[in-house]
């Protein structure tokens, strides 16, 4: 990181560290013409603004200081959290705000090719909704229920998402975007990740900040883990941490799992797995929505199966807890009710050991349905003004 950079002002100012002109100097080192000069670049691309400094926080002597933040106005991100059989989009500023936002039907399975174009036009419709036109779009972010390498932004063996396997998403979202949004750039970034990382991501920031190990258990249609260690989301070697739903149970060896294993977790204690064994008792349900539909209402065998599959759950957990050691543990998803919060921490407080547990907050969901939203956002955000991309783009601008 150059210390020297606009970028990494930006990066002070963004993050707390620095708020004022003289803070900027302290840390860096940096003299006042250069951080004016540096500032100045900031102010030119619009990225930053002044603000009169609350005396309280920044106590001066002589003319009042002037407080530097960052303005989460200056450009908009698109949003998309995708799911089995719905989606959700929203437009959102660069400071997780949603401005606005469109929930609808959306079939996954239906292909990639489909539903990006369909997402296209959405976000279209959103914009004008929001009265902010495509050129102030300085990103998308897709959320998306299976594995993602971070590198690629594709989808890799997804389970429940046929003919995404490799598929290359950002490029047909570009692509899908500049054809069906009147004055869309062609070459606007587009991000890929996981749900299940993409919500811890949000809920950490947002109610945990000063967590240092929070993991996330959405429990919908399938079952999957995100991870946020030290403020960013663990996503293994190749996208494929977290991925709970796909551990082997003993004692379920008939349970066939959407991935073609039997015994899996998500067989037997998913959103879906519930919906089956509902409609098999005679309460007909589709799933991991409907599911949540029959809990709502107190359903006996619903309420019953949801215990115990956090029970199953929370036998996984023990395990995953005694591993990680984090402060918080998040339920969420269609399932996240206190029938199957209940069942989780039966078998979660008597498999792990007393010092595992002794710390550790189990909660639910703070962020709800805009979780994936907001999270996508985020990442959108910090990967566009990171000190080193800040610092490319600003040299663009200036070219």
């Amino acid at each position: 990181m150059n210390q020297a950079s606009a970028g990494h002002l930006l990066w002070l100012i963004r993050s707390g560290q620095a708020t004022t002109r003289g803070e900027l100097q302290r840390i860096t080192g940096l003299s006042r013409s250069t951080v004016g000069h540096r500032l100045d670049q900031l102010f030119r691309a619009g990225w930053i603004r002044e603000t009169a400094a609350d005396p309280v926080e920044v106590p001066t002597v002589g003319r009042p200081a002037l407080r530097l933040e960052f303005d989460a106005s200056h450009a908009v991100v698109l949003c998309a959290d995708l799911e089995t059989r719905h989606a959700r989009a929203a437009v959102l500023d660069l400071g997780g705000t949603v401005l606005a936002e469109h929930s609808g039907s959306l079939i996954i399975n239906q292909g990639p090719g489909e539903v990006l174009d369909r997402l296209a036009q959405w976000f279209g419709m959103l914009l004008d909704k929001a009265a902010v036109p495509a050129s102030s779009v300085c990103g998308i972010g897709l959320s998306v229920p299976g594995p993602v390498d971070a590198v690629s932004g594709q989808v890799v063996q997804p389970p429940i998402m046929p003919g995404w396997d490799r598929y290359p998403v950002p490029e047909r979202m570009r692509r899908a975007f500049a054809a069906h949004v009147s004055g869309a750039g062609g070459e606007i970034p587009v991000l890929v990740e996981n749900d299940a990382n993409l919500m811890a991501y949000a809920e950490q920031r947002r109610g945990f900040p000063e967590c240092s190990a929070f993991l996330l258990i959405k429990v919908s249609t399938g079952i999957g883990a995100g991870v946020v260690v030290g403020g960013e989301m663990y996503r293994g070697i190749d996208g494929a941490a977290g991925d709970i739903g796909h551990i082997r149970l003993s004692g379920y060896p008939h349970a066939l799992c959407r991935c073609g294993s039997y015994g899996c977790l998500a067989a037997v204690a998913s959103g879906r797995a519930l919906a089956e064994q509902l409609t098999a008792a005679g309460v007909p349900t589709t799933s991991g929505s409907g599911v949540r539909d029959q809990l709502s209402i107190g359903q006996p065998d619903a309420l019953r199966l949801a215990r115990d599959a956090g029970r199953l759950v929370g036998e996984v957990l023990a395990t995953v807890v005694t591993l990680l050691n984090p402060g918080v543990l998040m339920i969420a998803g269609d399932l996240a009710g206190p029938p199957f919060l209940t069942g989780v921490r039966e078998l979660l407080y008597q498999r792990a050991m007393p010092r595992t547990t002794a710390y550790l907050q189990v909660v639910t969901s703070r962020l709800g349905d805009r979780a994936g939203l907001i999270g996508a956002a985020a990442m959108v955000v910090e990967s566009l003004y990171a000190p080193d991309r800040a610092d490319s783009r600003l040299n663009g601008l200036a070219a």
